[in-house]
C-alpha cells in the first residue's frame, strides 16, 4: 500500500490504483508544516547542495564492500513500490554506467557501484505498482524469492506482519513525502490538516490509506469529510476550483500543479502527514524476516553502501536523476516524469528534511520509539495487529554504519 500519486495518465487504471496506495512520515518538525508554494528550482539539482556530504569514513564504502561477491546474492534485487522517481534516488545512485533498461520487465540492471567503484555484483531495481499488479512490495517478496530487499513502509510492515513478516534494515528517507494539499487562495488561513478537518473541507484520498484511518480515529478528521475516491488525476481538484483537498507528495505535486498542469498553474499549500503526527518511515529497505541469518554477512556490507548512496545522491543527484528520467521515457507507460520534477524533488527533499540524518547524525537508521508510536497509532485506530508486536520485530539498526551521515 504505497504509491499515492499516479498523475496525468492514470485514469486508465483507476480501479486498480485505488486499491493499491497509502503512506506516512518522520519525527523532526523543523520543516514548517505551513503552505509551501512551489517555485521553479533556482539552481540545477546537479549543483552541490548547501548541506555537503559527510566526510568519507576511514574505511571507504568501496573498500569495505570489495568482497560483496563472496557474501551477497548476484544480482541484488530491490523491489520498489512505484515507477522510478527521485524519491528512489539512492537506489539508482548505486547502478553503474553499464546499466540496461528492460521496458518489458520494468527493470534497471547494472553493476552495483559505490563511489564509482564496482562492488563485484549486479543490482537490479524493479518497478512496483502496476508492474507487479499493484501488490504491496512485501506481498511480492513472498511471491518471488529472487527479491533481496523491498520497499516496506512502517504501516505496511505492521499490517502485513502476520502473513508477510519483514524487517527494515535501512531507511533512505527520513521523512515520508506524503501530504494533504489544498488551495491557499481558497483557504488562506489554513496551515494544517487539522484546520481542514475543523472546517469540514472534503479531502479525497486513495482507498486504503492507513494514515486516514488513524487521523479519523484520532478526531483530526471525521469520516464525513474524507472521500476514498481519488484516482491520481488532477481533474477533480481543478474542476472544484480548489474547494476540496487531496493527498499527494511534497516532492512532486507542488511543482507539477504549478508548472505542468496548465489548468491550475499556481501554487498549492500542504502539510506533511508526518508533521500532522503520523511519523512512519516511508520506503525503508526490508528483508523477509526469515532471511535475516542468511543475509547477515551481505547486509553488514550492503547497508553502509546504501547509506553512502544517500549521501552521494544528495551531494550530486545529476547522474541518478538522469537515469530515472531516461528509464521512465524508455518504459513508455502512462507514468511520465520530467527533469523539472526530478530537480524539484531532490531540492524539496533537502529543504523539508525528507532526506536527512536521524536525531543522532546518522543517515538511514530508524528510531525505535518512533516506530513503536506508529504501531500504537495503528492499534488505536482499531486495525488488526499481532498481539505484542514491537518495533524490534519489524526494524533493526544492526547493520547501520554510524559514521555515515549528511554533514
Amino acid at each position: 500500500m504505497r504509491r499515492s500519486r499516479a498523475w496525468l495518465g492514470l485514469l486508465t487504471v483507476v480501479a486498480l490504483v485505488a486499491a493499491a496506495c497509502g503512506d506516512g512520515g518522520t519525527a523532526d518538525t523543523d520543516a514548517a508544516p505551513e503552505t509551501t508554494a512551489a517555485e521553479a528550482p533556482a539552481t540545477t539539482a546537479a549543483e552541490t547542495p548547501e548541506t555537503t556530504a559527510a566526510e568519507t569514513p576511514e574505511t571507504t564504502a568501496g573498500e569495505a564492500m570489495a568482497s560483496l561477491a563472496d557474501v551477497c546474492p548476484d544480482p541484488i534485487v530491490i523491489q520498489t513500490d512505484w515507477f522510478p522517481e527521485a524519491e528512489h534516488g539512492a537506489m539508482y545512485q548505486m547502478v553503474g554506467p553499464d546499466y540496461t533498461i528492460d521496458a518489458g520487465l520494468k527493470t534497471v540492471t547494472g553493476s552495483l557501484t559505490s563511489g564509482g567503484e564496482d562492488m563485484g555484483v549486479d543490482i537490479e531495481v524493479r518497478t512496483g505498482g502496476p508492474a507487479i499488479g499493484f501488490q504491496s512490495p512485501s506481498t511480492q517478496m513472498y511471491t518471488d524469492d529472487s527479491i533481496t530487499l523491498g520497499y516496506v513502509s512502517t504501516d505496511e510492515a505492521v499490517l502485513g506482519y502476520a502473513d508477510t513478516p519483514t524487517i527494515a534494515v535501512v531507511a533512505p528517507l527520513e521523512k515520508n513525502p506524503q501530504i494533504i494539499m489544498w488551495d491557499p487562495e481558497t483557504y488562506p488561513d489554513y496551515k494544517t490538516i487539522a484546520d481542514l478537518g475543523a472546517n469540514d473541507v472534503l479531502i479525497q484520498y486513495f482507498a486504503g490509506g492507513v494514515f486516514m484511518d488513524v487521523f479519523v480515529a484520532q478526531g483530526i478528521l471525521s469520516q464525513d469529510n474524507v472521500d476514498p475516491s481519488y484516482d491520481g488525476s488532477p481533474a477533480r481538484f481543478v474542476a472544484e476550483g480548489g474547494a476540496i483537498a487531496q493527498q499527494g507528495f511534497a516532492s512532486a505535486e507542488p511543482y507539477i500543479y504549478e508548472f505542468e498542469v496548465p489548468e491550475w498553474g499556481k501554487p498549492i499549500a500542504f502539510q506533511l502527514i508526518h508533521d500532522a503526527g503520523f511519523e512512519l518511515y516511508s520506503q525503508p529497505l526490508a528483508i523477509r524476516s526469515g532471511d535475516l541469518e542468511t543475509l547477515r554477512p551481505c547486509l553488514e556490507h550492503l547497508v553502509p553502501i546504501v547509506q553512502q548512496a544517500v549521501v552521494d545522491y544528495v551531494a550530486d543527484p545529476s547522474t541518478a536523476n538522469a537515469l530515472i528520467v531516461e528509464t521512465v521515457e524508455t518504459f513508455q507507460d502512462f507514468w511520465v516524469y520530467s527533469q523539472g520534477v526530478a530537480d524539484f524533488s531532490i531540492q524539496q527533499q533537502k529543504d523539508l528534511g525528507l532526506v536527512g540524518n536521524g536525531p543522532d547524525g546518522t543517515v538511514g537508521n530508524m528510531d525505535e520509539a518512533r516506530v513503536q508510536g506508529v504501531i500504537d497509532q495503528i492499534v488505536g485506530a482499531g486495525m488488526t495487529v499481532p498481539d505484542g508486536l514491537t518495533a524490534a520485530d519489524i526494524t533493526t539498526n544492526e547493520f547501520i554504519d554510524e559514521s555515515i551521515g549528511l554533514g
